[in-house]
C-alpha cells in the first residue's frame, strides 16, 4: 500500500553513520538550524541514538534516529519500537528505505504495549504513518493479538484463574463465529482426561478443557495445543518461594496457542483450525496426586509421578491424544516446560522439537526473517532411558536431572501418534529486561513464527 506523507506529519529521519554530516550525499532535509543543533548537542548516529529537533510550528521540526551501519535495519528489525516510547506527542513519517517495513511498523506497534490492569501506564500519543510497502491491517491486527496475549501472562492468577482463562477460550471462538466445547471437574474422568484431572484437582476451582474448531472442514488440519496451568505452586514437591513468584505466567502456553489462533482466524487462513487448552492450577490440598502415583492416561499408557512440579507434560499428554484421534495434518503445542530450556538457551530463544525436517527448517528460517527466533534441540532417543518407570510405561520426570527439556519432549512424543506432523515449543513467555518491541513482562513466544509457518505452508 502506498502512503503520501500528510501536512501535519514529523519526519524521522534514518541516520547511518556512512553518510551522517555528509550535507552533499546523506539525503537528509534539516534546515541550518537544525545541523547546527545536531552538532551542537554531539549527535552521533549510533545504533538507537534519538535527537528531537526543534523548530517548526509544532515546536519540532523533525527527528534524527541513528541506525549505526545497519541503514535499513535489517539487523534491528524492532528499532521503530523505540519511538513509541520516547517522542513527543504528535504524528510522525520514517524518510529513509526500510529493509523490512512489516517488521519495522510491527516493532513500533509492539513498542506501544502497556500493562495498565492494575496501575495506570500513560501510552504517549505518538502514531506513526504506516511505512511505504507496509501491509499495515496484518500488522496492526498481529500486534493486536500478541498484545492481549501478553496481557493474559501478565495478569495474576487472582484475576485470571482457571474459569477467567476457560471465558477467554469460549469469547475468542465466539468473536470468530464458533463456539467451543467445556469439560470440567469429574465430566474429565468421565470422557477420560485422567491426567489433567489429577493435576488440577486439589484446586478450588476445578480443572478443564476448552477446545474450539474454526474453518472449511474441508482444508488442511491444523490443530494447536497450549498449556494452561493459571498457577503452579509444585504441588506436593512444593517450589520454594522465589520459584514460584513467576507462576502467573506458567500459562503461557495457552496464551500463544490463543495468539496464534486468533491471528489466523483474523486473517482467514486457508486451514481447519483446532485449539484445544487444557487448564488448571497445580495447588495443594489434601486432594493433590502425589509423587509415586501411577495413572493410566488417555492414550492408554500409565505414569508413574516422579515429581508433581513436572505437571505440564500431563495435562498436554492428555491433550495431545485427544488432538491425534483427529489426525490432524500439523500439531503444534506450546508449554513453559521446563526451566532446563533456560538454561541451555536463555529467556529470549525458545527451543523447539520436531521430527519434520521440513518444518524444522523452515521454522528455523523464517524465526530469523520475522524477529521470532527459535532454536531446534533433538529428540534424542537415548535419553528415553532417563523416564523409565518400574512400575509403570512412563515417568513423568525421571532420573539424574540431565536434559530436561529433552526429556519432557520425549515424554510428550510417547502421546503423539507416530505418523503425525508434531512441533513442540518449550518457551519461556516472559521477558525479563526489555528489548526493542519486547517490553518486559508477558511474551507469547512463538505465535507470530507458528503464523508465518502456517501461512507459508498452507497459502
Amino acid at each position: 500500500m502506498t502512503h503520501q506523507p500528510a501536512a501535519d506529519t514529523l519526519p524521522v529521519y534514518l541516520v547511518d553513520e556512512a553518510h551522517w554530516g555528509d550535507q552533499g550525499s546523506d539525503g537528509l532535509e534539516l534546515s541550518p538550524g537544525a545541523r547546527a543543533y545536531a552538532r551542537a548537542t554531539g549527535f552521533e548516529p549510533k545504533a538507537g541514538r534519538l535527537l528531537v529537533l526543534p523548530g517548526g510550528e509544532s515546536g519540532v521540526e523533525g527527528v534524527l534516529l541513528g541506525v549505526g551501519s545497519d541503514a535499513g535495519l535489517a539487523a534491528a528489525p524492532f528499532a521503530l519500537a523505540k519511538l513509541a516510547s520516547e517522542l513527543p506527542a504528535g504524528r510522525y513519517r520514517i524518510v529513509g528505505a526500510l529493509e523490512n517495513p512489516d517488521l519495522a511498523y510491527l516493532g513500533f506497534l509492539l513498542g506501544q504495549y502497556r500493562f495498565s490492569r492494575f496501575k495506570s501506564a500513560e501510552v504517549p500519543a505518538v502514531t506513526l504513518v504506516p511505512p511505504e510497502g507496509c501491509d499495515e491491517h496484518t500488522m496492526e491486527e498481529t500486534a493486536r493479538a500478541v498484545n492481549a496475549g501478553r496481557d493474559l501472562i501478565n495478569l495474576p492468577t487472582n484475576a485470571l484463574g482457571v474459569d477467567d482463562l476457560a471465558r477467554v477460550v469460549h469469547r475468542l471462538a465466539e468473536t470468530h463465529g464458533c463456539s467451543a466445547r467445556e469439560i470440567a471437574g469429574d465430566q474429565l474422568l468421565a470422557q477420560n482426561f485422567p491426567l489433567i484431572h489429577a493435576v488440577g484437582r486439589a484446586a478450588a476451582v476445578a480443572p478443564r478443557l476448552v477446545e474450539f474448531t474454526w474453518g472449511d472442514a474441508r482444508a488442511p488440519k491444523v490443530t494447536l495445543v497450549g498449556k494452561g496451568v493459571v498457577f503452579d505452586t509444585g504441588g506436593l514437591n512444593l517450589k520454594p518461594d522465589n520459584a514460584m513468584l513467576l507462576m502467573k505466567k506458567d500459562m503461557g502456553g495457552a496464551a500463544a496457542a490463543l495468539t496464534a489462533a486468533d491471528i489466523l482466524m483474523t486473517l482467514n487462513a486457508p486451514i481447519r483450525l483446532r485449539v484445544i487448552i487444557p487448564i488448571v492450577e497445580n495447588s495443594v490440598s489434601g486432594s493433590s496426586f502425589r509423587p509415586g502415583d501411577v495413572y493410566t492416561s488417555r492414550k492408554g499408557l500409565s505414569v508413574e509421578i516422579g515429581n508433581t512440579d513436572a505437571e505440564g507434560r500431563l495435562i498436554l499428554a492428555d491433550a495431545l491424544a485427544l488432538a491425534c484421534e483427529d489426525s490432524p495434518d500439523l500439531l503444534i503445542d506450546f508449554a513453559t516446560l521446563t526451566g532446563a530450556a533456560r538454561v541451555a538457551l536463555g529467556p529470549d530463544l525458545p527451543p523447539f522439537y520436531t521430527e519434520d525436517e521440513a518444518i524444522a527448517g523452515e521454522l528455523s528460517s523464517l524465526g530469523i526473517a520475522i524477529n521470532d527466533p527459535v532454536w531446534r534441540l533433538p529428540l534424542w532417543k537415548p535419553y528415553a532411558t532417563m523416564i523409565d518407570s518400574k512400575i509403570a510405561d512412563i515417568n513423568n520426570a525421571g532420573v539424574g536431572g540431565f536434559a530436561g527439556s529433552i526429556t519432557a519432549a520425549l515424554f510428550l512424543k510417547r502421546f503423539v501418534e507416530e505418523k503425525t506432523s508434531w512441533v513442540h515449543f518449550d518457551i519461556y513467555g516472559w521477558t525479563p529486561s526489555a528489548k526493542p518491541g519486547r517490553p518486559e513482562g508477558g511474551e507469547p513466544q512463538a505465535a507470530r513464527l507458528v503464523v508465518a509457518l502456517i501461512r507459508s505452508k498452507y497459502g
